[in-house]
């Protein structure tokens, strides 16, 4: 039984660095998207779409998105990680920053629909 229990936290650890380079990958999609030549913020003109609402709202909304999913990479490595912790003290604080990170993916949501719906 020591084998499996073994093997679950390797798995876990593995999966938890996945979902944590995900995490990180995903913002720096969102990062060369926003800055690309076909983003928002490029340095040439702009298409005449993105003049409705203008670059800035367009940049954010580009960028959101991609932090919205890397939030959610991130709820997913802490979700892993709470299966392989073993003292009360480190489960309380990944509960607490998975409160916090499905808080901020909430509110960031909800501002991604507003500003979409009001283009």
């Amino acid at each position: 039984m020591e084998w499996v229990e073994h093997v679950l936290t390797h798995t876990a650890e593995g999966l938890r660095l996945l979902l944590e380079i995900l995490s990180v990958l995903s913002v720096a999609v969102g990062l060369v998207a926003v800055f690309s030549p076909a983003g928002p913020l490029r340095l040439r003109a702009i298409p005449p779409r993105l003049l409705q609402r203008g670059p800035l709202t367009s940049a954010r909304l580009t960028f959101g998105g991609w932090i919205a999913l890397a939030l959610e990479f991130q709820l997913g490595a802490d979700v892993v990680q709470t299966t392989i912790s073993r003292e009360a003290s480190a489960l309380i604080q990944l509960g607490a920053v998975a409160l916090v990170r499905t808080f901020l993916n909430y509110f960031l949501s909800l501002e991604l629909k507003e500003k979409e719906q009001t283009s």
